[in-house]
């Protein structure tokens, strides 16, 4: 858990025309990011479509990262499921691969357990999978309150810290204020890392980190040496870029767009879902020119 700090992008999932995974592409991803200066990569998660995933396809995605990042920096499993067995499941395919966390969001088709059962959910995970997890709070019908993350962090030593998603950022700073030593927030608010950084965060998880992992690491770098008109100039920058991301319907796929202007390979995003229009396209390139990275 030492090392889980900083800036953790979470890669996508290449997949070609047919719909499935190119598994070279993937790991030369991850050595991009990780070249870009990440101090870890998330594998699996909602940027990297984890919820299109099956069960062997996805253990397989987690190993080709593993074996791409050689234990150069921590690598973090994303689980998206809706029932406690089928995690279990999943966590347990991973355990010969030693990754350093399971990123793991409640379960969220339509219904929502109750706090109990939610404490439950990860209570069992944990015993189950010998792993430790970070909550993923990112379900908007299925959002837990700064209280039960607290909770369940108390009760579970397993859940060693919260991925804390949504443009909230009164209920991320609530977190941190009550967090214990030890445990680990990442932020997810995506457009607003450099506050989130001076609030305390450990470290962010999330889509703009790999759509621009170089400029994110030097806003997490300017934060901690306290340069903060660096730091400024480089949030507006990404604040522009993420504007630019997200009117698109689909996250992942305006991500992928901007990684391959970069020379990422990236691939296509898994049907239904496609790729940005021609429109999106030009305001993605602008936002990345004005960062410059497309020198």
């Amino acid at each position: 858990m030492g090392e889980l700090m900083g800036v953790i992008p979470p890669s996508t999932t290449p997949f070609d025309a047919a719909g499935d995974i190119d598994f070279t592409a993937a790991g030369r991803q991850v050595e991009w990011l990780i070249a870009s200066g990440a101090h870890g990569v998330a594998v699996g998660g909602s940027t990297g479509e984890g919820h299109t995933l099956g069960a062997e396809e996805f253990r397989d995605l987690v190993q080709a990262g593993v074996e791409a990042a050689a234990g150069r920096v921590p690598l973090v499993a994303g689980i998206i499921t809706d029932s406690t067995r089928d995690a279990v499941k999943r966590g347990r395919m991973l355990r010969d691969l030693h990754v350093a966390a399971l990123q793991v969001t409640p379960v969220h088709y339509l219904f929502r357990p109750g706090d109990e059962a939610m404490v439950e959910h990860f209570r069992t995970l944990a015993g189950e999978t010998g792993q430790q997890i970070i909550i993923y709070n990112v379900v908007p019908w299925t959002y837990l309150s700064p209280a039960l993350l607290l909770r369940i962090m108390d009760e579970v030593p397993a859940v060693i810290g919260v991925k804390q998603s949504a443009g909230d950022l009164k209920l991320f700073a609530d977190l941190m204020a009550e967090v214990k030593p030890g445990k680990r927030i990442f932020s997810a608010v995506d457009a607003l890392m450099y506050p989130s950084y001076t609030l305390g965060a450990h470290g962010s998880i999330a889509a703009i980190l790999s759509a621009a992992p170089r400029p994110s690491v030097e806003l997490w770098d300017a934060v901690r040496a306290g340069d903060h008109a660096r730091a400024l100039d480089l949030h507006l920058k990404l604040l522009r870029l993420w504007n630019a991301l997200m009117p698109h319907d689909n996250l992942p796929a305006s991500t992928k767009y901007a990684q391959s202007l970069q020379g990422c390979p990236s691939g296509l995003a898994r049907q239904p879902m496609a790729m940005p229009d021609v429109g999106h396209q030009k305001r993605i390139r602008a936002a990345l020119e004005e960062l410059g990275l497309l020198r």
